[in-house]
């Protein structure tokens, strides 16, 4: 036993926070990166937005010269993937601070050729306030004793988005720290709160729920009557669709049950979901495909996106002390790999999406039905990068079609494989399943051994268990449930 030296050579990669930067610049949304964009210009005197701030939005069919840099979504991205971007556009190379570096980066990277009039479009849902706002400005619109107010606040508090009750009148009145309170002006009170917009709020079930909603139509309506004492009385036969036993039960002919059916097809079984209860959210697709002569083409969509640059006239200044030109040193360093990174991300986005739409022409000429089989492993060899970059480059990534927007993950499905051994698309087998159940006789619905005779014929041949499993996870309900006379 004794000390000594040893001298090894080996590789070794290093995380440095540029790198770091990289890889999380990948795996943001449009969105996201507007606003680190936004952060950086904020933060770093030496980046600016480019003086051109026109932005030609183009596209590209390909690009031998394009850039690889997969990025990781992860604090501790894999070897593999970190030694693509220390590859890829010399990022492990020293910066070099000099006043004469001219690189800028343009949003439209990568993009020649077709220019576009049009802007792409920008999706958000609609501006509404929630339920319980909406309901308790109703209350402080009603003349309630101040005993009552108390009670109806604590009943729309227990109101859910449905528009449901979701705690009993009992515990509604055990919860109030008010004193003499009985369950009786509780459910007196809610039974107030049950006439607010939308009718049928507060309710304690389903039936009560279709039943106030029924009371408010006028007197004169059509089999009114009838379907509230159908609801009464026979409301687990028509949730079972047990319409023989419902017609036997009240003498009814099959025509006039069906006019029943139709005047309680016409009520809200969630009334509350009319009142939204959600923020605006935005989906800014990040790819835009079209056809262009006979060939589809992809392009990036950088319409929001600003064109960044150096700031030259920083760059140039020298500081009176060492801090100072330590300072300019460092920031124009940021900014040079906050740059390069952007690029990098545009190309890897674009590389991925040109391999998607490649693989998948078919869907985009006939639809969902002839949507080919695709894991993330299949790019990740066709554009050697590695699966988890594919993986995070796929991840809220948008892609506007003419077919609409679907997020870049919706393109890969896992393969089944029928009994001739040829594979099929899980999405594909999802898509005719449905076809078939939009179009089946709704008074004999198929079942799933249907189901799998029909999808046989067209030489798609799966087990019933798969039909049902798919069936589950499309929401379709047993054939028994679907079954109906309107």
């Amino acid at each position: 036993m004794k000390a000594a030296l040893q001298l090894k050579f080996g590789q070794q990669l290093a995380m440095t926070p540029q790198l770091q930067q990289a890889i999380r610049l990948l795996q943001l949304s449009s969105i996201e990166l507007q606003q680190e964009i936004q952060q950086a210009l904020d933060s770093n005197p030496l980046l600016q937005v480019a003086e051109d701030t026109a932005q030609n939005e183009t596209t590209s069919d390909a690009s031998d010269t394009q850039k690889e840099t997969p990025q990781q979504e992860s604090s501790e991205p894999s070897a593999q993937d970190s030694s693509e971007l220390m590859a890829s556009n010399s990022i492990s190379e020293e910066l070099a601070v000099d006043t004469s570096w001219e690189d800028v980066y343009s949003s439209n990277s990568g993009n020649t050729g077709i220019a576009l009039d049009d802007e792409l479009p920008i999706y958000q849902g609609e501006t509404q306030t929630n339920l319980f706002d909406h309901l308790l400005w109703q209350l402080e619109l009603t003349p309630f004793s101040e005993t009552d107010h108390a009670i109806a606040i604590a009943i729309i508090d227990a109101i859910d988005d449905q528009g449901f009750l979701t705690l009993s009148t009992a515990d509604i009145t055990a919860s109030l720290s008010l004193p003499d309170v009985e369950e009786d002006e509780t459910v007196a009170v809610l039974k107030r709160i049950q006439q607010f917009e939308p009718l049928g709020v507060g309710s304690r079930n389903l039936q009560e729920c279709l039943l106030l909603q029924l009371h408010a139509l006028p007197d004169e309506t059509p089999r009114k009557q009838q379907a509230c004492e159908i609801l009464e009385n026979h409301i687990e036969h028509l949730a079972n669709r047990d319409y023989k036993l419902i017609i036997k039960d009240t003498k009814l002919k099959e025509s006039e049950l069906i006019s029943i059916l139709q005047l309680i097809q016409q009520l809200d079984p969630r009334p509350g979901s009319k009142i939204g209860h959600n923020d605006i959210e935005y989906v800014v697709p990040d790819i835009n495909v079209i056809k262009v002569n006979g060939k589809w083409t992809v392009f990036l969509n950088n319409t929001d996106m600003p064109k960044l640059e150096v700031n030259q006239h920083y760059a140039t200044i020298t500081g009176a002390n060492s801090d100072d030109n330590q300072y300019i040193k460092d920031q124009l360093q940021e900014a040079k790999w906050l740059i390069k990174s952007l690029e990098s991300r545009s190309d890897t986005l674009l590389k991925v999406a040109k391999c998607i739409v490649e693989t998948q022409q078919e869907f985009f000429e006939k639809g969902e039905e002839a949507m080919q089989p695709m894991i993330l492993n299949d790019v990740a060899e066709a554009i050697d990068m590695h699966e988890s970059t594919i993986s995070r480059v796929t991840t809220q990534k948008y892609m506007h079609t003419p077919r609409g927007i679907f997020e870049l993950k919706y393109f890969f499905s896992s393969h089944v494989s029928n009994d001739d051994g040829e594979d099929k698309s899980s999405t594909a087998i999802r898509a005719l399943i449905k076809k078939l159940v939009a179009e089946e006789n709704t008074a004999k619905p198929l079942s799933d051994n249907k189901i799998t005779a029909l999808l046989a014929e067209q030489e798609v041949k799966v087990a019933r268990r798969t039909v049902a499993k798919y069936r589950e996870s499309l929401g379709i309900a047993p054939s028994s449930q679907r079954k109906r006379l309107v």
